[in-house]
């Protein structure tokens, strides 16, 4: 894998590059970031054992296009949209929602969302997105920082006698597996693309 810094990242590679333009299209490339993560989170894929949620995709996806300043701000205002309140993550509801519900069962893994985005930011800065075996290596590190959290707040939660692993981890393993290699392939290509238009 390559470890050479890199200069750019995807969403540096277009626009405006410097002075209040680079400010305008980095305002605006947050608030879509933001609005493609509440979408995500909402989208239900069915699948055994459980229906597989887009929201760990379209994070990890955007750490790794964003870098990690871009990608950690636009991941803190999804975070503070909804800890005011508004619906966006994948379990809340009309019912459940705001920090009430951040501080739930779910609440280690939006914190390993946070960590997540920022990790993928900066293997994508060295390189990681450009060929598919890097960036499914960074998806799978994407991938700990998100369960490792999760998991442990679960134990403090409910406590380490329940079967923490039955309900944070092992469920999930297949639909993110696909997301994974679905994402190894799509960011490789995007750079592919971008090299035929410089060419």
């Amino acid at each position: 894998m390559n470890l050479t810094m890199r200069n750019d990242v995807l969403a540096e590679v277009f626009g405006a590059q410097d002075g209040i333009g680079l400010r305008l299209k980095q305002a605006a490339l947050v608030v879509l970031g933001i609005a493609v993560l509440a979408i995500a989170a909402k989208i239900r894929v069915p699948m055994w054992p459980v229906p597989v949620t887009m929201g760990t995709f379209a994070v990890l996806t955007i750490g790794a296009a964003y870098g990690a300043r871009l990608g950690l701000v636009t991941i803190l205002g999804y975070m503070l949209v909804g800890a005011l309140g508004f619906d966006v993550f994948a379990g809340s509801s009309a019912e459940a929602y705001g920090l009430s519900y951040m501080m739930g069962g779910t609440g280690g893994y939006l914190l390993g969302y946070v960590l997540a985005t920022v990790a993928l930011g900066l293997l994508a800065r060295r390189g990681w997105d450009r060929s598919a075996p890097s960036m499914a290596g960074a998806m799978l590190i994407g991938n700990v920082l998100i369960y490792v959290p999760g998991l442990i707040w679960l134990g403090m939660l409910y406590g380490w006698d329940k079967p923490i692993l039955a309900w944070g981890l092992t469920p999930f393993l297949l639909g993110d597996a696909i997301k994974l290699a679905l994402a190894a392939l799509i960011l490789p290509a995007a750079w592919t693309l971008v090299g035929r238009a410089r060419g």
